[in-house]
């Protein structure tokens, strides 16, 4: 029986597991940390549980497929349900606006509150779709660095309509064009950092993120993002894939361009193919000591990271959703502070995700928990401490102004994640969310590939190659290994 081993077993790493134990590789898995999951992981604090990282689940499908290739009914072991409001949305001058996943109740809620024409958003929603549609299956499903994916009608197709997809134009210039009300732009321009990236600065073809919220929904996992963790590490138990936790890895070892093994705790366990589920950054300067490195992918600005508070609130809002969004009243200045100045802007906006509206045992009988999170640059040697206290108390000062109550007396409990954190938990590179950034208009193909050029048999999935972060594309990355790797 061939072997497989996998570094890493965060979203994608527990995907690929499933997908080539199915393809009849011997699977196994080392993982650094003590549980799954990576960034999808969970912790409790005094009564309240909290999701650790991702907060945002969309494109079920992409977990449920796996279910269904394993021949099992999804349903027994992962149920979700869709949300009517997909996020709150709160302005300093007090405009708030719901985003319902429903289409006709969002373009009638945006006339309402923007005074923006249906048409208009309907127009720019469906342009879109056309951006999805044209460049899914080249940007998303096949692997970037191998010329078949260009000799396709698909790939044609896309080329002829290249005006299309605005590629000479930033998301906010996009979004400017197509709008008159400052606010549905800001709205329209978040979507930038669903990958870590500058609406000021990445490239207009981005508006196909709106496409894929607004008609694929947000949905919230019973027992929260975690669970999605715990549905696919089960599944891969269950089809005989083998796990060793606090088991890093030393290094994958080589002879002559050929994947032999790894070595772990000077252990060699031998395997006819490995996959890194680690950041490509630390796969190369840790694991490939005395391969040469790829410069190029390896230098790629660094998407955003974060900087969250976890905190037990002692209190019920009622005009709070499980995703709640207060704006900057600057906002290109909060992007040019850190991806510019490679630091918080006096002004962030703040999110605050709260599972508890749907989980109501995530937190004890009228209380909520709350996952406060602010976009910050990657670690390059800021001052956290000092960056953590100004940002505390601006979001206890904001915060308690636009709900109109003192909020720091309401924490009974409190944790905290930063970018050096980020890092020394996940091993991502300065503690970057998404491993590189999408500013640069040409950023899919700067990604590294899904496989090696130079080793044979070495392959990569996750957040830090191609396709890129967030949980649908970790799993997409997962999907086209599965490809790129022969039947067992």
């Amino acid at each position: 029986m061939k072997k497989a081993i996998l570094i890493g077993s965060g979203v994608a790493g527990l995907a690929t597991s499933i997908r080539l134990a199915l393809k009849g590789y011997k699977t196994h898995v080392f993982e650094v940390n003590s549980y799954p999951g990576g960034k999808l992981s969970a912790f409790e604090l005094e009564g309240y549980r909290f999701d650790a990282g991702p907060s945002l689940f969309t494109m079920p499908q992409f977990v449920t497929e796996l279910f269904e290739l394993a021949g099992e009914d999804f349903k027994v072991h992962f149920n979700y349900h869709k949300k009517k409001i997909a996020c709150n949305y709160f302005w300093s001058d007090n405009t708030s606006f719901s985003a319902y996943s429903d289409r006709n109740d969002f373009l009638k809620e945006v006339e309402n509150t923007f005074g923006e024409p249906q048409k208009n958003v309907d127009k720019y929603l469906k342009k879109a779709k056309k951006k999805y549609d044209l460049t899914s299956s080249l940007f998303l499903e096949q692997s970037l660095h191998k010329l078949k994916t260009y000799l396709s009608k698909e790939t044609l197709k896309a080329m002829l309509q290249l005006p299309v997809f605005e590629l000479h134009k930033t998301l906010h210039q996009a979004n400017s064009q197509a709008f008159s009300s400052s606010k549905l732009i800001q709205l329209f321009d978040r979507y930038a950092t669903y990958n870590g990236s500058d609406p000021y600065q990445t490239s207009g073809i981005m508006t196909l993120i709106q496409h894929l919220e607004g008609t694929y929904g947000t949905f919230v996992p019973e027992g929260g993002m975690v669970s999605i963790t715990n549905a696919l590490y089960d599944l891969a138990l269950r089809l005989g894939v083998t796990f060793d936790f606090q088991t890093p890895v030393d290094e994958i070892i080589t002879k002559e361009n050929m994947i032999q093994g790894v070595r772990v705790k000077n252990t060699f366990f031998d395997a006819d193919i490995v996959v890194s589920n680690m950041d490509i950054y630390p796969t190369y300067k840790k694991l490939l000591p005395a391969q040469k490195l790829p410069k190029k992918q390896l230098s790629q600005e660094r998407s955003s990271s974060a900087v969250i508070f976890y905190w037990g609130i002692q209190h019920n809002f009622k005009e709070l959703e499980l995703h709640n969004i207060f704006f900057s009243d600057d906002y290109k200045e909060e992007f040019h502070a850190i991806f510019n100045k490679k630091t918080v802007s006096d002004d962030p906006t703040i999110y605050v995700n709260i599972t508890s509206k749907d989980i109501p045992g995530d937190a004890p009988e009228g209380c909520e928990n709350w996952f406060v999170m602010i976009n910050t640059p990657a670690d390059s040697g800021q001052d956290w401490e000092k960056i953590v206290k100004q940002l505390r108390a601006f979001i206890l000062s904001k915060l308690s102004k636009e709900l109109n109550i003192d909020l720091e007396p309401l924490i009974v409990c409190e944790a905290l994640l930063t970018p050096p954190l980020i890092e020394t938990k996940t091993q991502s590179h300065m503690g970057a969310l998404y491993g590189s950034s999408s500013n640069n208009s040409m950023a899919a193909f700067l990604r590294h590939p899904n496989f090696s050029n130079h080793l044979k048999n070495l392959y990569f999935c996750g957040g830090s190659v191609h396709p890129g972060g967030g949980i649908p594309l970790c799993l997409l990355s997962a999907k086209i290994v599965d490809e790129l790797i022969p039947e067992a």
